[in-house]
This record gives C-alpha cells, structure tokens and sequence, in this order.
C-alpha cells in the first residue's frame, strides 16, 4: 500500500493543497503546530534525505524555493520561517516519504526536549 504522501499527491487521499507542479507538491499539514504549517513533498516516493545522492540535488532546492514563495504569499517572509527536514525515527520523522516543512506566523523558540 502506497503512504499517505503518495496517495495525497495521485488524489487518492485528501488534502487541501497548496501548489503542483512536476517535481512538488504542497499542502496544508493536518496536524499544524504552527499558524503557518506547510509541507512540500516530492512527487517522487524518497523515503527520507538519507536516500538523497547527487541527482537529488535540484529537486531538494527547488523544494526550498518553493517554500520560500509559500512564506511570501502567506504573510512571513518578513518576520521570519523554518524550514525542517526530519530524517529518521529519533528525529521525529513519522511518514517516510521525504518532506520539508514550512512552519511560521507566530515566535517559534529554539529548544531541544
């Protein structure tokens, strides 16, 4: 069975999405933990950045321009955006198909748990 990330992106799972295009595809994060929460996704299945090599090297910054646009349109590139890629159990990644998240619109503190 496919993941929810490759479902989502053949539209046979919903989401409000964002934005497409031939290498991305972006939509609101079901869970925000932010006002801002975004995700742009591959439409290639990669399971984490780990599985990234050289010919990657486009698409992961296509996804960060991407990203960067989405901050525009949504009101924080001024005050400020992260952008996070979790690679890994311990890192807190839960679906395993490669995404960077978009997160901002309020003061985001710098902490480890």
């Amino acid at each position: 069975m496919p993941c929810i990330f490759c479902r989502i992106i053949a539209g046979d799972a919903p989401a409000q999405i964002l934005y497409r295009d031939d290498q991305v595809t972006v939509f609101q994060d079901s869970h925000p933990i932010a006002p801002v929460h975004i995700l742009v996704v591959p439409n290639e299945h990669i399971a984490s950045l780990n599985d990234c090599d050289l010919k990657h090297e486009a698409l992961l910054g296509h996804m960060t321009c991407v990203a960067r646009r989405l901050a525009a349109q949504h009101g924080i590139e001024e005050s400020g955006y992260r952008l996070v890629i979790n690679t890994g159990p311990h890192a807190g990644q839960s679906v395993f198909h490669l995404h960077l998240h978009l997160l901002g619109g309020r003061h985001l503190p710098f902490r480890f748990e």
